[in-house]
């Protein structure tokens, strides 16, 4: 196989905070995990969201590296069920807000790359000529009404009152509960919770590796930059990736989160976010 070079680099938002988010890899796979932070109604589970997201990702790693033939929907399903059963007697799996989480994974071959994306991490593809294009599960971003509504009231009540306003904290409520109703359900969005059938609702597909300089996967913590701040394109991020590395990114999404350090000139779900990139240079020969 042609040789290349893997970095990666996770931070959690808060230095006080556990990391929801998750990154594994080797030269022939690249996993990256984002759980959703939970709600403070709780999640009918007696473990937290990290305890699931290293434990999904142990199994989609195990089942994707054992059974390289296997596609990866199939090995994120094994896993999900397997994590399911880990917990099912002492946790209520039905809970919608049992815990969950974003998935991108790529399997490197000798002539091909197969890559899966559940929910909003992204993964980056960079061609030879610089073009850098991203494969994105973008239901979350095309949630029908009146989604699009309470988030545009949100950042109205923001923009007015300030976050954290009792305004604010309204509207954000309204939006949070229209959203939670819409999760992994037919007409929203998916995510890896404890049905082995989210795993086939995921992009998913393969290129060939010729096509491919490089690759990245990005929880929305590291790809703050162009989809929050918007001081950043894809290529932009790509970029900054090759020159400063994983932990370049990171520490650049902090500079612009510590900027704005309240939401008010970009206003924002949660000020600061775990964050977590891979790289893959495919072109290291």
């Amino acid at each position: 196989m042609p040789t290349h070079r893997i970095e990666l680099a996770s931070e959690p938002g808060l230095p006080d905070r556990t990391n929801e988010d998750l990154a594994l890899a080797t030269p022939e796979l690249a996993v990256v995990l984002d759980g959703v932070t939970p709600h403070p109604d709780g999640s009918g589970c007696l473990h937290d969201v990290p305890w699931y997201v290293r434990r999904l990702g142990a199994a989609l790693f195990t089942a994707a590296t054992e059974e390289p033939g296997r596609p990866l929907a199939d090995c994120l399903a094994a896993a999900i069920a397997q994590v399911a059963e880990r917990h099912a007697g002492s946790c209520d799996l039905a809970h919608p807000r049992t815990p969950q989480s974003t998935v991108a994974a790529v399997r490197i071959g000798p002539e091909e790359v197969e890559y899966l994306v559940l929910s909003d991490s992204v993964l980056l593809i960079e061609g030879f000529g610089g073009e850098v294009s991203a494969i994105e599960d973008d239901r979350l971003r095309r949630l029908p009404e009146p989604v699009p509504s309470l988030r545009a009231a949100v950042r109205a009540a923001a923009e007015a009152s300030g976050e954290g306003s009792a305004e604010h904290t309204a509207a954000r409520r309204a939006y949070v509960a229209a959203v939670e109703g819409l999760r992994n359900a037919p007409d929203g969005f998916f995510t890896a919770a404890a049905a082995p059938a989210a795993a086939h609702a995921a992009v998913a597909g393969r290129l060939p590796r010729s096509a491919a300089r490089g690759l990245a996967l990005l929880t929305d913590g590291a790809a703050r930059l162009v989809e929050v701040f918007g001081t950043e394109d894809w290529a932009d991020t790509f970029r900054r990736l090759r020159t400063e590395g994983p932990e370049g990114l990171v520490a650049a999404v902090r500079k612009a989160e510590a900027a704005d350090p309240d939401g008010t000139e970009v206003p924002r779900g949660k000020p600061t976010d775990d964050a977590t990139a891979v790289l893959v240079r495919l072109d290291q020969n």
